[in-house]
């Protein structure tokens, strides 16, 4: 028996925020969404273009005030090939969160709050 990644999925509050918080900030594009004809939900997954995991954005309709993440000690976390450059993007977007200099990381945080966390792509 075999797995492997398909997707990871976090809730957002504000979709369209979301959508074009991850394509400036990482690239991320649309590959395809799910709407029901009721309204309920969207479902919207975003793909690199490298790699076949995905990320899922789940958008409830009934949904009002921002998601508890609790102590947000989890994170998805993206390889760049310039790093310096992403980090110099992600300041000019001030988005930066945390920075960890002596790992040669940082994190970012979505309109939502959820962290991602930056490394060079020789990590």
């Amino acid at each position: 028996m075999n797995f492997k990644f398909v997707h990871n999925n976090i809730n957002v509050l504000d979709l369209q925020k979301s959508l074009d918080f991850y394509e400036k900030a990482l690239g991320l594009k649309e590959t395809r969404r799910i709407e029901p004809e009721s309204g309920d939900f969207i479902i919207v997954y975003l793909g690199d273009g490298n790699s076949n995991h995905l990320l899922e954005l789940t958008w409830l309709r009934d949904w009002n005030r921002p998601y508890n993440l609790g102590d947000n000690e989890f994170h998805l976390a993206f390889e760049t090939d310039d790093y310096d450059a992403a980090y110099q993007k992600h300041k000019e977007m001030d988005c930066v969160c945390y920075e960890n200099p002596s790992m040669g990381i940082y994190f970012i945080n979505d309109p939502d709050g959820y962290w991602l966390e930056i490394l060079p792509s020789n990590k």
